[in-house]
C-alpha cells in the first residue's frame, strides 16, 4: 500500500476499486456523506446524473455507486471499465452535516482493489478546519490508463459550493421545460433537492442514533412549515434565554430545557447547520455556542449553572450579540443592509424568551429599530401574565421604521403549550415578515 501526500499521484492497475472514507465517530462529530462528480474534458459535469450523492446514489453508467458502510465510513464503488469515453475523471468528495470537517477526527481516504481487497493507496487529511465539503481524491485518465491523485481541497459552502465549482448550477427553484438549456452543462441542481436530501439524512440520523423524541418534534414542526410554504426554507435559528434569578424555577423543573429541544427541532428543519445558537442573558449576555443533536441533552440546565450573566434583565445585551454575530455589527442603522457582512445571507429567526421587562428600554428599542433594516426577525416569548409585558405587546403592534420584524406572545409556562400550539405561535408572523424582507432584497 502507498501512503500519498497532498498533490501526489500514482498509476492504477485495477479497474474495479472501492474508495472508502473513514473517520472516528463519536459525540459531537458531524455526519459525513460521500459523493462523486463524473467530469468531462472541461472538468464539468455533463448533466444531472453526473453528481452521485446521498439522494442519487448510482451513476447511470454503473461506473460509480454509493455502497453501504459501517459507522465511521462511507464507500464509493468504482468500475473504471464502465466509465463513458467522454469522461476523463471522477472526483471523490464528501460533505459534513452538523459541523465542519475540522470536527471530524481521523479522516482518511483508502482505495482498495474491489476484487482482492488489497489496499492500493491511502491519503490522510490532517488540515481540515471550517470546511463543510472536501475533495479528497481524483481518479483520472492518463494515456491508456488511470491514475489516482490525492487532492485535499476544502469548501466552506458545503455540497452546493463544491458542486457549483464543477458546473452544477444550484437554482432556487426547479426549472420548467422552457428553462432547460440544450447545452450539456452547466446543469440545474435545485437547492430544493439538496434541502430535501438533507432533511432525509437528518431524520435518518435521529432515528439511527436514538433521538426518538427529537425526531417526533421535527415531524410536528414540519406541519406548519409546510402550510406556510416554508418546507424548503433555510434560516439561521438563535435562542436568547433569560437566565435572571426569577427564571430559576423553570430551569430547575426542566421546562426551559424542554422548550430548547423543541426549538432545536425547528432549527433542524430550517438551519442547514442543523444547530441552534444559544445566547444566555440577564444583566449581561454571552454567546454559548451551538446546540445540536450530539449535545442537547441537559445542555440548558448546565448553561444555567455556568453562565455568568448577573441577576437582572437587559434585552439589549443579548440583542447586540445576536446582531454582531449574524450581520457583523450591533451599531445603529437607518438604511437597508444590502451589501457587506450579513447581506445576501439566510434570514435569522430569533426566539427571545424572557419573564421580565428590560432595564434599558431605549437600548432595546434602538436595536429593534436598527434590525428592521436587517434580515433579522425577533419572536418574543414572554413568560407570565399578558398585562406584565405592555412594552413588548406595544412593540409588536407598532410598525417598524423599515419592516415589521417583531412577533410577541405570552404564556404562563412553556410546558403548558402542546407542540402544535408552540410551533403555530412561533411561526404566526414570520412568513409575512419573510415575504416583505424578500420583496425589499434583504434576504434571498
Amino acid at each position: 500500500m502507498t501512503h500519498l501526500a497532498k498533490g501526489a499521484n500514482i498509476p492504477l492497475s485495477a479497474t474495479e476499486l472501492r474508495a472508502t472514507l473513514t473517520w472516528r465517530p463519536g459525540p459531537g462529530v458531524p455526519d459525513v456523506d460521500a459523493s462523486a462528480l463524473v467530469l468531462d474534458g472541461r472538468r464539468r459535469v455533463r448533466g444531472d446524473d453526473d453528481l452521485v450523492f446521498y439522494n442519487q446514489p448510482v451513476h447511470p453508467s454503473g461506473a460509480v455507486v454509493r455502497e453501504p458502510g459501517r459507522p465511521g465510513e462511507e464507500c464509493l464503488g468504482l468500475d473504471l471499465g464502465r466509465v463513458p469515453d467522454e469522461v476523463v475523471s471522477v472526483v471523490l468528495a464528501a460533505s459534513a452535516d452538523g459541523g465542519p470537517f475540522g470536527r471530524v477526527p481521523g479522516l482518511r481516504l483508502q482505495v482498495t482493489d474491489a476484487g482482492t481487497g488489497a489496499m492500493v493507496v491511502a491519503f490522510d487529511i490532517g488540515d481540515a478546519t471550517t470546511e463543510t465539503a472536501f475533495v479528497f481524491g481524483e481518479v483520472y485518465r492518463r494515456a491508456d490508463g488511470w491514475r489516482f491523485r490525492a487532492v485535499g481541497q476544502g469548501y466552506a459552502s458545503g455540497l452546493a459550493g463544491l458542486a457549483t465549482d464543477f458546473g452544477v448550477a444550484v437554482a432556487d427553484e426547479e426549472p420548467g421545460p422552457e428553462a432547460l438549456s440544450p447545452q450539456p452543462s452547466p446543469v440545474s441542481l435545485p437547492s430544493s433537492r439538496l434541502k430535501k436530501a438533507r432533511l432525509i439524512s437528518m431524520e435518518k440520523r435521529l432515528a439511527d442514533e436514538g433521538h426518538a423524541e427529537l425526531l417526533s418534534y421535527t415531524k410536528k414542526a414540519a406541519v406548519p412549515l409546510e402550510r406556510h410554504g416554508l418546507a424548503e426554507h433555510t434560516a439561521r435559528v438563535a435562542l436568547c434565554l433569560d437566565m435572571s434569578a426569577s427564571m430559576s424555577d423553570l430551569y430547575e423543573a426542566g421546562h426551559v430545557q424542554a422548550l430548547a429541544e423543541r426549538v432545536l427541532a425547528l432549527a433542524l428543519r430550517l438551519d442547514d447547520n442543523g444547530e441552534v445558537d444559544v445566547f444566555p442573558f440577564a444583566t449581561f449576555a454571552e454567546e454559548a455556542g451551538a446546540m445540536g443533536p450530539d449535545d442537547y441533552r441537559g445542555r440548558i440546565g448546565t448553561l444555567y449553572q455556568e453562565a455568568d450573566v448577573g441577576a437582572s434583565t437587559d434585552y439589549g445585551e443579548a440583542m447586540g450579540l445576536v446582531r454582531g454575530r449574524y450581520v457583523g455589527s450591533a451599531d445603529s442603522r437607518s438604511v437597508p443592509l444590502l451589501a457587506g457582512p450579513g447581506a445576501g445571507e439566510p434570514p435569522v429567526f430569533v426566539l427571545f424568551v424572557t419573564d421580565g421587562a428590560t432595564s434599558e428600554k431605549e437600548v432595546a428599542l434602538e436595536h429593534l429599530r436598527s434590525s428592521s433594516y436587517e434580515p433579522v426577525f425577533w419572536q418574543f416569548m414572554a413568560i407570565g401574565e399578558p398585562d406584565e409585558f405592555e412594552f413588548l405587546a406595544d412593540l409588536s403592534a407598532r410598525p417598524g421604521p423599515y419592516l415589521d420584524n417583531i412577533g410577541f406572545f405570552s404564556v404562563r409556562d412553556p410546558a403548558g403549550l402542546t407542540d402544535d400550539q408552540l410551533y403555530e405561535l412561533l411561526l404566526a408572523r414570520y412568513p409575512g415578515w419573510l415575504a416583505a424582507a424578500r420583496g425589499r432584497g434583504l434576504t434571498p
